[in-house]
């Protein structure tokens, strides 16, 4: 109706950052088809919860969460609910089952679906359940960011470079709520950052479940197709090195990578191309060789240690993070042990240290037999934490006197005098400007403090003010 308000809308996201990123382009839909940001849930007409099913407890949440909104939808005509992501993915018609006043529930293959089943369900008489069980062979459904996007931020963005994985990790879902591994198209990866580059945009994140396999499966096709040049490799050092290349681009990060599929090409495209940052998040899991073949990771502790070695020879200054699970299903006290050493050994940057809990659907959810006592864990966990953080504040002090180049995110969160920002290393600098700073700027801070998680430093002098637009839409095709 002409004159009438425009429908508001609000994306609440949990887990990963494929998530996060899955969230900007149904924002990018919606907005697309219409509608507006909402400041909050009680202006909003449309609620969409994108949700993770990694985390603990993730279901009794969601669930929480909509038990709030059945009230919220029930003050407005016309209110609608939409619950998309893993959780979707994975319980298929559970959600409409235990919650009625859901209006749309949908997948992890059919995000470039969300502003259409919004308008089917102001004409259905029950909830639509919209669950593909594999990617849409087609450029646009199968990769978000061929999709319009409503960014959170505008001077970095995540690029979708690969959907899915083909590893069977015993305690990982994303297999089978993502799908098997698909790598996006050489050049409309390369395209998209340089769209963004020239938005403005100076970071980029090349997002995948296993970003050192991109383009393995690409090849294959090429030379199933009969290009006998092509190579059966990945092709991440190459990609890495192409998009570190674009005008404009000043850092490149990448999420995540495999160790066992980690490569020296990797490390020397790393080492070679100025714009791609000194820092490698690289996943262990477990230092303990027995459970890492119960994990089915496909490496020992000796080469991943050994790969560390010769990431850290050919990178200067190279800072490394990783993931540790402590206490999956029949961990004894040696194989802890021997995540201590490897810990210890490894000298990370940060970790994410994590107490296994199992997730249904995956091979450790039904190996109840040999958890791991809760308490026990919970032990190992702290004795973890305290290697862990050991070892990052070493690093972190061994920064204190040298001058950094921080990336500029917004106000800190305690203090909104005091800036945080990031260095190529991804370590968190909170600093006091003398004037205001915009987001997005670069300046050059001098460390002078050191915790394990942070930085603090004093403000030296603007490096470059940001030239991105306030909002970056990318048009498909």
């Amino acid at each position: 109706m002409s004159g009438a308000e425009p429908r508001r809308y609000i994306v609440r996201t949990y887990g990963c950052q494929m998530n996060e990123h899955d969230s900007e382009r149904i924002a990018g839909l919606l907005e697309a088809d219409g509608l507006v940001r909402a400041s909050g849930e009680a202006d909003a007409d449309v609620v969409v919860l994108n949700t993770c099913c990694i985390r603990e407890n993730a279901d009794n949440k969601l669930y929480g969460n909509l038990g709030h909104l059945k009230t919220w939808k029930s003050r407005k005509d016309g209110r609608q609910i939409v619950v998309s992501g893993c959780l979707a993915q994975k319980d298929q018609d559970v959600v409409a089952a235990r919650a009625g006043h859901v209006d749309v529930v949908m997948g992890t293959h059919n995000v470039h679906r969300a502003a259409e089943l919004l308008h089917e369900a102001e004409h259905a008489d029950a909830p639509i359940t919209e669950i593909l069980d594999a990617a849409v062979i087609d450029d646009h459904a199968m990769f978000p960011s061929a999709l319009p996007v409503r960014r959170e931020h505008s001077y970095n963005a995540w690029v979708t470079i690969q959907i899915g994985c083909d590893n069977n990790c015993a305690f990982c879902i994303v297999p089978a709520v993502r799908g098997a591994e698909i790598s996006r198209p050489y050049a409309d990866i390369v395209g998209e950052v340089h769209q963004l580059a020239a938005a403005g945009v100076t970071e980029v994140t090349l997002l995948g479940q296993n970003v050192n396999s991109y383009g393995r499966d690409l090849q294959v096709a090429a030379r199933r197709a009969g290009d006998e040049s092509a190579k059966l490799r990945p092709l991440f050092s190459d990609l890495l090195r192409d998009v570190g290349a674009v005008d404009g681009i000043r850092r490149v990060r990448f999420t995540s990578p495999h160790p066992k599929d980690m490569r020296p090409d990797t490390f020397a495209a790393m080492a070679e191309t100025s714009a791609v940052c000194e820092h490698l998040h690289y996943p262990l899991q477990s230092g303990s060789d027995r459970v890492l073949a119960l994990m089915h990771r496909g490496y020992r502790a000796d080469r991943y240690l050994e790969r560390l070695g010769e990431a850290r020879a050919a990178i200067d200054e190279l800072a490394v993070s990783t993931d540790i699970i402590v206490g999956f299903p029949g961990e004894t006290d040696d194989d802890f042990a021997h995540t201590l050493e490897v810990a210890a050994a490894a000298e990370y940057d940060y970790a994410y240290t994590f107490i296994f809990s199992p997730r249904p659907g995956t091979e450790a959810a039904a190996m109840e037999a040999d958890f791991v006592a809760p308490d026990v864990a919970s032990q190992r966990f702290q004795r973890l934490r305290v290697v862990v953080e050991r070892s990052a504040l070493r690093k972190h002090e061994a920064r204190v006197g040298r001058l950094e180049e921080v990336l500029v995110e917004g106000p800190s969160k305690r203090d909104p005098a005091v800036l945080s920002g990031r260095t190529r290393q991804n370590k968190l600098v909170h600093f006091t400007p003398p004037r205001p700073v915009r987001t997005g700027s670069y300046v050059s801070a001098r460390v002078t403090s050191a915790a394990p998680h942070f930085l603090v430093g004093d403000f030296v002098e603007l490096l470059d003010e940001p030239t991105h637009k306030l909002r970056i839409p990318v048009a498909a095709g």
